[in-house]
């Protein structure tokens, strides 16, 4: 398949580094395109992959390894056209230079030319896949087109898991992939898995996607920067606003019971606006997700500051930012119940890539326990902070040239996309009992 726009047909340094899983172990462990894998990942991760790919292949993979199915999260897998070889596949998410020029527009759904996915986003989940490898499992991926809704995604999972032996079939999920996988898990493919463990996923959905639809969230707001003629507010409009996976990642009623998101009146009238229809249709996604039960682990972050609340203040969403959660999910968000809990305070972007976690989800695999993490939710405390839409447009918005930052500068960048503004929380001021000389009896 090639796209229709042959003008486009340009190769960037990201198209030719989109490598895919297996390719880069092989140059992991023969040391080739070492420069370019450096400039990517960093000298400090790529030396620990390096390792990481040795040890692996030098551990024999039992008979009876767990055929284990990574789903990452959203924005988890990239996105792009595929050309015709010997030309690579033009990498649209996440290529600076394709969105530069401007070129995200491609994106918006319906789509005017194919984009499909183009493998997962290895720096998010290399680290994973090998521990899990080294631990006696056999991983594999599953990237998918994460614009999607969640109830097509879980259709596609399921098609996926259908084709797997079913022997000792087990999914690992971040993120979003939680509840792609919760909605393969409710057809009859999905009755084959044995195991779930689900890394931070928002069961009762997240303030992120809400910041994203309104282009206050801090990913919009940094991709902007590299956008040339587009502001945050504007991408958010015209492009983040069509996918309807976004919708279904709004907070649900049992957490945020004054605002409901899936109502178009409750959302401020300035500013971007989300999609009547996407919103009628997310409400009904949680007859379609399998619930918790015996076969499923959920790991949930805590001790990072997060947006726990929202509510109209005028014309605009003001957030409050506490500690009850793992940078992007609240702790509340990603309970599931029926399903077994631990708790860490690794953040939401870290959470496939930490090695406790990833020895922890190991462990949850072969036995279904595990001892690693703490099954008790520690008190995170009660300072908070607040910030309003208004406060998070003034944030990252001076334009990036990404040809004059240096490749240091370039990893980084890309590599803190999901890092929140740094806010001080402070403990809420008591309100004080007013005494009433005659005071009236409560009806």
């Amino acid at each position: 398949m090639t796209r229709p726009d042959a003008s486009l047909d340009h190769v960037t340094p990201y198209d030719r580094l989109a490598f895919s899983d297996v390719q880069v172990e092989h140059l992991l462990a023969t040391g080739e395109h070492s420069r370019e894998l450096i400039a990517y990942f960093g000298e400090t991760e790529y030396r620990k992959l390096a390792s990481l790919v040795r040890t692996a292949r030098e551990s024999p993979l039992p008979a009876d390894a767990p055929r284990v199915v990574i789903v990452p999260g959203i924005m988890g897998s990239n996105l792009g056209s595929t050309r015709t070889a010997p030309l690579p596949n033009d990498v649209l998410w996440l290529d600076p230079v394709d969105i530069e020029m401007g070129h995200l527009k491609r994106l918006r759904l319906p789509a005017t030319s194919p984009i499909v996915s183009l493998g997962i986003v290895l720096y998010s989940y290399l680290r994973l896949k090998l521990h899990l490898r080294i631990a006696g499992c056999a991983p594999v991926f599953h990237d998918y087109d994460w614009r999607l809704g969640i109830d097509e995604l879980g259709r596609g999972l399921a098609a996926r898991l259908e084709k797997e032996d079913g022997a000792r079939l087990m999914v690992v999920a971040h993120s979003m992939g939680g509840l792609v996988s919760r909605a393969a898990m409710a057809t009859a493919s999905g009755r084959k898995v044995k195991r779930v463990v689900l890394l931070g996923t928002p069961n009762f959905g997240s303030f992120a996607p809400v910041q994203a639809l309104r282009g206050t969230y801090a990913v919009v707001r940094k991709i902007a920067r590299l956008a040339e003629t587009q502001s945050a507010e504007l991408l958010a409009a015209d492009i983040f606003s069509t996918f309807p996976s976004l919708y279904h990642l709004l907070p649900l009623s049992e957490v945020s019971p004054k605002l409901d998101f899936f109502d178009p009146a409750s959302w401020p009238a300035s500013g971007p606006q989300p999609d009547v229809r996407l919103l009628e249709h997310a409400r009904k996604l949680g007859k379609s997700l399998a619930p918790g039960d015996e076969r499923f682990a959920v790991i949930v972050g805590a001790g990072q500051e997060t947006v726990t609340r929202a509510k109209r203040v005028g014309n605009e969403f003001q957030y409050t930012i506490t500690r009850h959660g793992d940078g992007t999910v609240p702790t509340a968000c990603a309970v599931l119940p029926g399903a077994s809990t631990y708790y860490t305070t690794v953040a939401h972007s870290e959470l496939a890539r930490d090695e406790v976690v990833a020895r922890s989800i190991a462990d949850l695999l072969h036995t279904g326990t595990t001892k690693r993490l703490k099954s008790k939710l520690a008190r995170p405390g009660a300072a908070e902070a607040r910030i309003t839409d208004a406060e998070l447009r003034r944030t990252h918005t001076e334009k990036v040239r990404w040809a004059g930052l240096e490749a240091d500068a370039r990893r980084v960048f890309l590599q803190t996309l999901n890092e929140p503004p740094k806010l001080r929380l402070r403990l809420p001021v008591a309100k004080k009992k007013v005494a009433h000389k005659n005071p009236r009896r409560r009806k």
